[in-house]
């Protein structure tokens, strides 16, 4: 005893002496201690491989295009006539050259091998005197012609599979049939055209040669016998002196654009055909710049207007604070210091591929404002630029009758730090605002992909759930862990404990079916609550106090808290029961209604303070049983100390025990906070998983997690929607480490800080 007293053990060990025990309880420890080693280094590996693959997974969406010469050859067929339209279809196999004689020439679009050679069923008495594509999308083309007649034709692929191999067929196909349509009654030469054809409605617009606008629409009706039969409904409009270089219709059918290349734009409305009625009349050009070309941008909702200077502005109509339709400029690209001969719009993004007169070409994307690439193709002049459906690949023609085939790799262009956390201006919105909207039903949808109201949502409910949780938790852990009876604490702490094991779907399943329903139908209940509840312990501790000290000590200390039970019930029924005459009195009968008319509050029912209630009832078991192991932990030779220096038990507790507790209690915190920012299922069962951005506890919001758990089951893998969720996956990932490591930062001040109590 003498030895082990006077530290001597050690002796043993070196002296060899260990007993079998003894060498066993070392082996032990030394392998208990490097499994410790081993787990927490694979902890860090794991956080470190899960971080690496967020990062993996993520980083593709913030690469630029790149762009691959394959192959260059002449014009096939230059014999044929010149250039109006080229396109191809979406394999990038075969493509097509429109020429102003009527000739359609399909050829490979790896080596320019011409595969067939089709003529357009012109009129032999007619000349062609204007062309022009309808959709894209559709392969719709017009010709115009010298007697007002017009002849609408489509190019078409068929894919068949001969001997398993791909045969891409290429067919000329006459939607409105191939006898030429009547557009002008005098006859006269039709200078500028366009169509639109949609299922029920097709739309020809045209000006004539003595600057007259006709306007054409055939609608189909089914006769008696079930044939279609075609309606026409014809409609002029004298331009005057008007000059006309640019002409379009969007794909509705609703408007209708007149432009000049002096930078006039006219806006009419086409709703009724019989009567186009002039909108707006505008200049879209600065600094006396030329249009020098003009087209559409996907779904046909914005104009993209190249100038001289070469600028590219993005044009489209919304409605001002009068609700009057107006064509606003939403954006402007800086392409290049010469004019941009050509603008190619992708037809199913957003993105757009510009040309200008020293055969730069530039790719961009409107929504996101980004310039993808820029790059020198060509030393002639560009005369005529495509991209296929698939936005992989384009072909340019050159003023030297030369066609140059180019690879496009672009994947993301719809994504920019500007689009997923700053104000974008969405077509057709009045403003500029955060949304997200990652899917559609309509092909024509452009994804909104804004991170910022997700954040904001998730702030929002951990705020609200944080503001239910802390003083009902940490309270209560004081409490339990100062006041409490030993044998009341070994009830209470288990049975709180125990709540944390509810799963918290069955939470936000009662959440969003039962809690609420509820809490739209009292509202005025649950705010009474609040007060009412409160203060029902405040007077019963006050009368407790004018007790007879016979009555109160009957009562052993530690268990006054369970006095309190049917004090906080019976104030609770009675916070509902009297709500309904509050309600009437002070909120003419219903308070929803009320703050609607009052303030312009709305109500949602699963809204920010069912949130609260639900998930801070999630969170209470976490922060209390830290919070209640720290301050229970506390030596209690602090606590006599004080109580013997003749501090009273509040003053031991405010001074002493919460100073010595505080590091526990704000680590409780933190990982309470933790557990609300990363929740998933209650916020997603109990809210209206709107991602809106109000600070409303009336509305709902859209969290981080509960939108990648609803979203990742339909996102296609390594789209952009994808990867935009795992985006929102390490911004949730890098929220959670960076404010624990801040968290941790702060508890270790505080612990060196009353350490010494």
């Amino acid at each position: 005893m003498t030895d082990l007293n006077n530290n001597q053990t050690p002796s043993l060990f070196q002296h060899g002496t260990l007993t079998r025990h003894q060498r066993w309880r070392l082996i032990k420890d030394n392998v208990a201690g490097k499994a410790v080693v081993l787990g927490g280094l694979g902890v860090i590996v794991a956080i470190l491989m899960i971080f690496f693959y967020l990062l993996y997974v993520v980083y593709p969406l913030f690469g630029d295009a790149e762009v691959e010469s394959i192959s260059q050859y002449s014009v096939p067929e230059i014999q044929t006539g010149k250039t109006l339209l080229l396109a191809m279809e979406e394999q990038n196999e075969v493509a097509v050259r429109f020429t102003d004689q009527g000739k359609a020439i399909f050829f490979k679009v790896e080596s320019g091998q011409t595969l067939s050679i089709k003529s357009l069923a012109i009129p032999e008495n007619a000349e062609i005197t204007s062309f022009s594509q309808g959709a894209p999308a559709t392969g719709v083309i017009v010709y115009g012609l010298s007697d007002g007649r017009a002849i609408i034709a489509k190019h078409a692929y068929k894919i068949s599979y001969p001997n398993d191999q791909r045969l891409i067929t290429p067919v000329i196909e006459y939607p409105m049939g191939k006898q030429a349509l009547l557009i002008d009654n005098d006859g006269q030469a039709l200078e500028k055209i366009t169509v639109k054809i949609e299922e029920e409605v097709t739309t020809v617009v045209a000006i004539t040669a003595d600057n007259r606008l006709v306007l054409s629409s055939y609608s189909k009706e089914e006769s008696l016998f079930g044939e279609d039969n075609l309606e026409q409904t014809t409609s002029t409009l004298n331009l005057g002196t008007m000059n006309v270089d640019y002409l379009l219709v969007e794909k509705e059918q609703r408007l209708m654009y007149l432009a000049s290349k002096k930078g006039y734009l006219s806006v009419y409305s086409i709703a009724d055909k019989s009567n186009p009625e002039l909108i707006q009349y505008l200049s879209v050009t600065e600094n006396g710049s030329e249009i020098s070309n003009l087209t559409f941008l996907n779904a046909e909702i914005s104009l993209l207007i190249g100038d001289t200077t070469g600028l590219v502005t993005q044009w489209t109509m919304i409605r001002d604070d009068k609700n009057q339709q107006v064509m606003q400029n939403l954006r402007s690209f800086k392409v290049s210091d010469v004019a941009i001969v050509s603008i190619n719009s992708e037809q199913r993004r957003k993105g757009f591929m510009t040309a200008d007169a020293n055969g730069m070409v530039g790719i961009y994307h409107s929504t996101a404002e980004r310039e993808l690439i820029k790059q020198s193709v060509s030393q002639s002049m560009p005369v005529y630029l495509t991209q296929s459906p698939r936005a992989n690949a384009f072909l340019l023609q050159t003023a030297d009758n030369q066609i140059s085939f180019w690879q496009v790799h672009n994947e993301h262009p719809d994504v920019s730090f500007d689009s997923i956390w700053k104000e974008v201006w969405y077509e057709s919105y009045p403003k500029p605002d955060y949304i997200w909207q990652s899917s559609s039903a309509s092909n024509d949808f452009e994804p909104k992909m804004s991170l910022t109201p997700l954040v904001f949502g998730t702030l929002k409910a951990a705020f609200y759930a944080m503001m239910v949780a802390i003083p009902l938790a940490i309270m209560g852990a004081i409490y339990t862990a100062y006041f409490m009876a030993p044998a009341m604490r070994s009830y209470v702490k288990p049975s709180i404990e125990l709540m944390e094991a509810l799963p918290t779907v069955i939470l936000g399943f009662l959440a969003g079916l039962w809690l609420a329903p509820f809490v739209e139908a009292n509202l005025v209940g649950i705010f009474s609550l609040f007060m009412i509840v409160p203060l029902g312990v405040m007077i019963f501790a006050y009368c407790w106090q004018l007790l007879p000290k016979a009555i109160r000590h009957r009562v052993a200390n530690g268990w006054d808290a369970a006095l309190l039970i049917p004090v906080i019930l019976i104030s609770a029924w009675f916070a509902f029961a009297i709500s309904p005459l509050i309600e009437s009195l002070c909120f003419a009968g219903d308070m929803r209604v009320w703050m609607n008319d009052s303030f312009g509050i709305g109500y949602d029912q699963r809204n920010s303070l069912v949130v609260g209630l639900a998930m801070g009832f999630a969170v209470i078991p976490t922060i209390f049983s830290i919070t209640e192991d720290a301050i229970f932990s506390v030596p209690k030779n602090l606590t006599v100390g004080s109580l013997a220096l003749g501090a009273t038990p509040w003053q031991t507790l405010v001074r002493v025990v919460i100073l010595t507790a505080s590091p526990g209690i704000f680590s409780a915190v933190m990982i309470g906070f933790g557990r609300a920012v990363g929740e998933t299922m209650i916020v997603l069962m109990a809210t209206g998983n709107t991602p809106v951005m109000d600070l409303s506890i009336f509305q709902g919001m859209r969290t981080l997690s509960a939108n990648i758990a609803v979203e990742m089951p339909e996102s296609e893998v390594d789209s952009t929607h994808y990867r935009v969720l795992f985006l929102a996956a390490l911004v949730l990932f890098l929220f959670t480490f960076v404010f624990n490591t801040l968290a941790e930062l702060i508890r270790q001040n505080l612990r060196e800080k009353y350490s010494s109590l």
